[in-house]
């Protein structure tokens, strides 16, 4: 386990801006204590600094995963988030999405989220923007990319898509094994 590079780096908070807009800071600072991200096996960790100089007792061989998985880099160095790091985005996402009932199911089997499902969204949400996905009881669903921005959604027919589906709960039993 180590830091990141700075390329590393880049990439991991260009991503996570995505989602998280201005409140990629408060993600490192927390309140409650420091955290950094850590790269081992291609995968990079969110974990308390705390957690990191006990883990340093361990040999990396003995050390499987430590902290929250963000995501995971690709063999052509590009970043991909992981469903593992949900929970983060939800709590710091600038762009939201709720999604109708009806459509619950078909966005957590990989599917886009279509006009007819949308429920209701954060105004001001430009064209490809990174939106989390809620459930209208405001349980996060999911993650994924505006295909319109708020002000065109208004206008377009009930099966035009709104949200590209980037990822869902429903990768914890759809793919199990890629995620460990």
């Amino acid at each position: 386990m180590r830091p990141l590079s700075e390329d590393e780096t880049r990439k991991v908070f260009e991503r996570l801006a995505k989602y998280v807009g201005g409140n990629l800071e408060q993600l490192v600072n927390r309140p409650d204590e420091r955290y950094c991200f850590r790269y081992m096996d291609q995968r990079v960790y969110y974990v308390s600094e705390r957690m990191m100089k006990i883990a340093t007792n361990f040999g990396r061989e003995h050390l499987l995963s430590i902290g929250t998985c963000v995501g995971r880099f690709t063999k052509s160095e590009k970043f991909h988030i992981y469903i593992t790091f949900l929970d983060y985005l939800a709590q710091y996402a600038s762009y939201k999405v709720w999604v109708k009932p009806q459509s619950e199911m078909g966005f957590l089997y990989g599917n886009n989220i279509i006009k007819s499902g949308l429920g209701r969204m954060t105004e001001g949400i430009p064209q490809y923007a990174g939106v989390v996905v809620y459930s209208m009881t405001d349980i996060p669903l999911g993650f994924g990319v505006a295909a319109q921005p708020t002000d065109v959604c208004k206008d377009l027919d009930p099966g035009a898509n709104v949200v590209l589906h980037q990822g869902d709960v429903g990768e914890y039993l759809r793919v199990e094994d890629e995620l460990s």
